[in-house]
């Protein structure tokens, strides 16, 4: 029988391609044309101005169809911090010479879904914002995301929030990515179960397995009880699914 390292070792984390550009956008609660930057970058024509160009911010993979999967499991897991970045309000444009920068500090290909972002990425921002007084968008833009708390320096409540639900466990990068569109603990993605799709917290059941049954006509309480799936969960994914196809 594998054991979980090994089902773990044939999902690799990092070379993998798990998602496409559609259902990591799904995954964390953002517009497909956003999570689309994101994984490919961006090259824009002001009127009267040079192009700008942004470059990508996930990991991605060759993909060995037109929508197959290309993203592993670590860019959905940078992919979380971005969303919480984005739901702070905070321009990506603005903040992405912080982002690079925090990269270069930590000197780990993946910063934005390692350890060193949530323990020490606070701090790396609010240099940067204190030090770059002459870039006044990036320093502003580093600053909204930062506060101090008894004298410490940690990322205000949505990012907190968001990065809360990466579990480390005893790993630099993530095992376990909690969905942001679901109530915490309640939905993750792991790439040791069901190749990286969401699966509930609780039973590891898939969520698709789960909505299948029950739009084939089977009461909440009956498909609870089929998949040992807590009955307050199974209505959070419900509810997501019908605002999703509204």
């Amino acid at each position: 029988m594998s054991t979980s390292l090994e089902k773990f070792e044939l999902t690799d984390r990092f070379r993998t391609p798990l998602y496409s550009v559609s259902e990591g956008a799904r995954y964390l609660d953002v517009p497909v044309s956003t999570f689309d930057t994101w994984a490919h970058g961006y090259r824009r024509q002001p009127h009267g101005r040079p192009p700008v160009f942004g470059a990508p911010l996930l990991a991605t993979l060759p993909r060995a169809s037109r929508r197959g999967p290309e993203v592993p499991f670590v860019g959905l897991a940078q992919g979380l911090a971005l969303a919480a970045i984005r739901r702070s309000g905070v321009p990506l444009q603005r903040i992405r010479p912080a982002l690079v920068e925090m990269g270069k500090e930590f000197g780990l290909e993946y910063a934005l879904a390692s350890r060193r972002l949530y323990t020490d990425g606070a701090e790396v921002l609010f240099d940067y914002a204190l030090t770059r007084g002459a870039d006044e968008g990036a320093a502003h833009a580093a600053r909204e995301l930062v506060v101090v708390r008894n004298g410490q320096r940690v990322f205000n409540d949505v990012v907190a929030s968001y990065l809360r639900r990466l579990d480390f466990r005893n790993d630099e990068y993530p095992w376990l990515v909690g969905l942001p569109a679901y109530r915490p603990g309640s939905v993750v993605a792991d790439p040791t179960r069901g190749f990286g799709q969401p699966v509930f917290a609780t039973g590891g059941a898939r969520v698709e397995d789960v909505l299948s049954m029950f739009r084939a006509g089977e009461p909440l309480d009956v498909v609870s009880d089929e998949y040992g799936v807590p009955i307050e969960d199974l209505e959070d994914v419900v509810r997501v699914a019908t605002r999703t196809a509204a």
